[in-house]
């Protein structure tokens, strides 16, 4: 199975180490960084997709992405 998730958060150091985080838990960059600003908050917010190949599994919508 495939599996997909979009990262997000503020435009920080913390972002870095979650996407860090995946990339080293096997997920691969899926694509450029988003950028956007939230004027609400007036904070840059930063987003990145990541995908893992997952052999021998099945897609089931009640399985936790982040684990896998």
């Amino acid at each position: 199975m495939k599996v997909y998730r979009f990262l997000t958060g503020p435009d920080d150091a913390s972002f870095c180490h979650r996407v860090t985080d995946a990339l080293n838990k096997g997920w691969d960059l899926h694509g450029a960084p988003s950028l956007t600003f939230n004027s609400a908050t007036g904070q840059m917010m930063a987003g990145q997709a990541v995908v893992k190949d997952v052999p021998g599994k099945d897609y089931h919508p009640d399985i936790k992405l982040s684990e896998q």
